[in-house]
């Protein structure tokens, strides 16, 4: 059986999900196995990333921000706005889909880490995110 999780998003940035991933897996009983899932988009990403110090976060985004500018003339797909294309190529660069080990009803997950969807358009939107927990 495969769930929609939806993030909302308002701006570029990561949005921490893991506690809406975790009563999934909590919901489907699976002990042992794995949880897939993949962004239903081409300008966001999935990312497992430190969730206990915000600066991280911003870090990241910024440094992407860098390495993926707005406004270069090689870009040619730019109807939707400035930020389209980028938001392409950084939805590239990063992960569309993620699998993260379940033992003893529990996402492995290390200490620090939380599970993100990355929004990379200015606007934000309502992201969908497709999750299959199985053994």
């Amino acid at each position: 059986m495969v769930d929609i999780l939806r993030v909302i998003t308002r701006r570029q940035g990561l949005y921490e999900f893991t506690s809406d991933l975790e009563l999934l897996v909590e919901r489907s009983k699976v002990t042992d196995g794995i949880c897939n899932l993949l962004i239903q988009h081409t300008s966001a990403s999935l990312v497992i990333q430190e969730n206990a110090d915000p600066s991280a976060q911003a870090d990241l985004e910024k440094w992407l921000n860098r390495l993926v500018p707005e406004g270069d003339s090689l870009y040619t797909h730019v109807f939707e706005g400035a930020d389209d294309m980028p938001a392409h190529i950084k939805a590239a660069l990063t992960a569309s889909s993620l699998s993260i080990p379940i033992k003893n009803g529990r996402l492995c997950l290390g200490v620090w880490q939380g599970v993100f969807c990355w929004e990379h358009r200015h606007a934000g939107s309502r992201r969908e995110i497709a999750v299959h927990i199985g053994e």
